[in-house]
């Protein structure tokens, strides 16, 4: 390994845009936020050194052995996060990047590409959440953060054309058709910044800084040549022990991709995260889950997250049974799109994992998710499931609990054994029975938290959860400030009650998507009688959502919580225990 003379910023762009250079399959994937990327940039313009390179040297005998991946151009949080897979027939020799491949990606992106991450409190799959934006430099002032000297920022582009007095955003990729410093001053006659300006000094020194340290050799890399994978892979994993660390996955998903027979590890792997996380409302799946699921679904005793587990034979024994697995993966998680869960509510991944174990036990029989005949398993699951999302029994070392439950299942002959599963867990640490006060806590949940659909979930036994239902406040929120209470002519003192009330679980149902939208801001006691005119389907509505029988009016709000609750609470009890 020898150190190799400097390249330019610009240099090493083209180099990426020509395909020259490439990430092996051991690199992690990008990750960088764009704050790390506009703190990149703004080091790179104050001259601060940004670590060395190594790059890996493989000449035309060697590409073959080995998987290369493109690097990002058009990073997009959703749509786009991974790297494709590159084509080199007939290269005669390519660079890989060893350690760097954050920082090349960044400087791409940031001078070539584009970025899309979603806008907060916007929904997932809308796909107006993730406009593209482009890295930019204010010209004519310094950023308010005292931590930066420049002003870089992605924008959109209608942000681009917000100028103003202290601003004038320029997209930063076009500094690469500049080839001189005169075309910075065409640039700047061009946008009508002239000579006579108070700002045109500024932006004139900013541009021509921007211009320099892109053109100059400023990128140091060692160049490394050697062909032997183990080498590569153990520099690799030192160069790669700080900054945003290697996660395991990575590293195991790398070594997969080396072992692997007869399918493309990485890409097969990353291909079925996406799926997953499409499926329904979405989920949150990433290739750590995929990965243990793979070690726990093939029956190894040793099921820890560790390199050793990933050996050859595992690994092969893995790829053997990859089709099964996944499979009875992508079973379990469409019985819980049908069970009303997502990526909001399920709040432990490691909970699918004893359901995928039983499936797959069951040879993944098809439409177990909808099918009648499995009506009464799909109950069994759906209530184990609850309980154990509810009792945050695979929070900590989710091992201690995944080798005693996939052992019952292995022995069991009858359905899904979730009362084989409680007794085998009752009294340790890891218990699927609540007592009092763990039932009096469940009413400790508010409106929107994670947990609350699935306390709400098991009171609705018959729902059909393929429909669209919304947790709805029965007393509706709006009412529920100061102001509005007392001018409903409730009490002074009792006010507090009410606003410590209304948003949990005593005041919360699920409803129809459109009937909860027709309900909107009514008075409950209005509300319920023109929706069930009928005196029948109101105590049928009132029995099914747990209502008492009792004044609903809002004045008797404080009597109204004390009765469901004793009524939930006991429906929970016959549920869950």
């Amino acid at each position: 390994m020898g150190f190799a003379q400097q390249i330019s910023i610009k240099n090493a762009i083209d180099k990426i845009y020509q395909k020259k250079y490439l990430l092996p399959a051991i690199q992690r994937e990008f990750v960088w936020s764009t704050d790390q990327i506009e703190t990149l940039f703004d080091s790179i313009m104050r001259e601060y050194p940004i670590s060395s390179f190594l790059f890996w040297e493989l000449d035309e005998k060697n590409i073959p052995k080995y998987k290369f991946y493109e690097f990002i151009r058009n990073y997009h949080e959703r749509d786009k996060s991974h790297n494709e897979e590159a084509n080199l027939n007939g290269e005669k020799n390519i660079i890989a990047i060893l350690d760097g491949q954050q920082r090349l990606s960044s400087l791409y992106i940031g001078l070539r590409g584009t970025y899309a991450y979603k806008i907060p409190r916007m929904r997932w799959e809308n796909d107006l959440a993730f406009p593209e934006r482009k890295l930019c430099l204010n010209i004519l002032s310094k950023p308010s953060d005292s931590n930066l000297e420049y002003d870089f920022k992605f924008l959109t582009s209608e942000e681009m054309e917000e100028n103003d007095d202290e601003h004038f955003w320029f997209e930063v990729g076009k500094v690469l058709s500049f080839s001189s410093p005169g075309d910075i001053y065409s640039y700047l006659m061009e946008t009508g910044i002239s000579p006579e300006e108070d700002k045109y000094k500024f932006a004139t020194d900013v541009l021509y800084k921007l211009f320099s340290v892109i053109e100059k050799p400023s990128i140091n890399f060692f160049l490394e040549s050697s062909d032997s994978l183990d080498r590569v892979l153990n520099i690799f994993i030192r160069t790669n022990s700080g900054g945003t660390k290697l996660s395991y996955s990575d590293l195991l998903l790398s070594i997969a991709s080396a072992q692997w027979k007869q399918k493309d590890a990485k890409k097969e792997i990353t291909r079925f995260v996406d799926e997953i996380n499409k499926l329904g409302d979405g989920f949150n799946i990433d290739k750590d889950f995929v990965l243990k699921t793979c070690l726990v679904l093939s029956d190894f005793n040793d099921i820890a997250f560790k390199v050793d587990n990933f050996n050859q034979n595992n690994m092969l024994t893995i790829e053997k049974k990859w089709d099964d697995i996944t499979n009875a993966i992508r079973l379990s998680y469409n019985l819980l799109v049908s069970f009303g869960y997502n990526r909001d509510s399920l709040t432990s991944n490691n909970a699918v994992i004893p359901i995928a174990y039983y499936l797959l036990k069951q040879n993944c029989p098809d439409n177990f998710d909808i099918a009648g005949k499995y009506k009464d398993d799909r109950k069994e699951i759906f209530h184990w499931l609850v309980s154990a999302l509810l009792k945050k029994v695979f929070s900590g070392q989710p091992d201690n609990v995944l080798r005693p439950i996939r052992n019952v299942i292995k022995n069991s002959t009858s359905s899904f054994p979730r009362q084989e599963i409680i007794k085998k867990q009752k009294g340790s640490s890891k218990s699927f029975t609540f007592d009092e006060d763990e039932i009096d806590n469940l009413f400790t949940y508010k409106y929107g938290n994670s947990f609350t659909y699935s306390i709400l979930a098991i009171i609705y036994p018959s729902l059909n959860f393929r429909g669209k239902f919304h947790e709805d406040h029965i007393f509706p929120k709006k009412f529920f400030t100061e102001k509005r209470l007392k001018r409903l002519g409730i009490p002074e003192e009792d006010i507090p009650f009410y606003l410590d009330n209304y948003n949990y679980i005593a005041n919360l149902q699920l409803l129809e998507g459109i009937q909860n939208k027709e309900k909107s801001t009514k008075m409950f006691d209005e509300w319920i009688e023109e929706e069930y005119p009928n005196e029948n389907d109101r105590k049928a509505y009132m029995d099914r959502n747990y209502i008492p029988n009792c004044s609903l009016d809002i004045k008797n709000f404080k009597e109204f919580i004390k009765k469901r609750t004793e009524l939930i609470t006991k429906a929970i009890k016959n549920m869950l225990n």
